[in-house]
């Protein structure tokens, strides 16, 4: 066997293993239909968060705590819901120009309660409450 014939099994012989293994890695990413629940949504919640620093402190602001999203509208008010999509676990995002939230990775749609609007999966989000006194927003169940 020559040299160059040994190196084009042996190449060969490789990428019989590693291409399933490419494979299974790509499909397991997207294969959730939203049947299942990549997550379940925080319970017995009750938390406080300052809203006077940070992406908090603006109208059109958000961010991730605790398993939920917190966002700020476009009008002072402020929304609650569980973080994680209910299609494949990937944070949402709010978007404070539709006033609703958004999966970034596949592109489900849920309201500004947290109901499934469009794209992969068909459960809602969880809402939480939220309560302001000064500074502090109160977020539970």
């Amino acid at each position: 066997m020559t040299r160059k014939e040994f190196f084009s099994k042996a190449g060969f012989g490789a990428a019989l293993i590693l291409v399933p293994a490419c494979i299974g890695g790509l499909t397991t990413s997207c294969s959730n239909d939203g049947s299942g629940s990549p997550a379940p949504a925080p319970s017995g919640v009750d938390f406080t968060v300052d809203v006077s620093t940070g992406s908090l402190a603006t109208n059109g602001g958000f961010m991730v705590t605790n398993g939920i999203v917190i966002a700020r509208t476009n009008t002072g008010t402020f929304l609650a819901v569980s973080a994680a999509c209910t299609h494949d676990g990937t944070s949402v995002n709010y978007v404070a120009s539709s006033n609703d939230f958004h999966c970034p990775n596949h592109g489900a749609n849920f309201s500004n309660a947290g109901q499934h609007l469009s794209g992969p999966g068909s459960k809602n989000l969880t809402q939480y409450n939220t309560a302001l006194t000064g500074s502090e927003l109160r977020i539970f169940s």
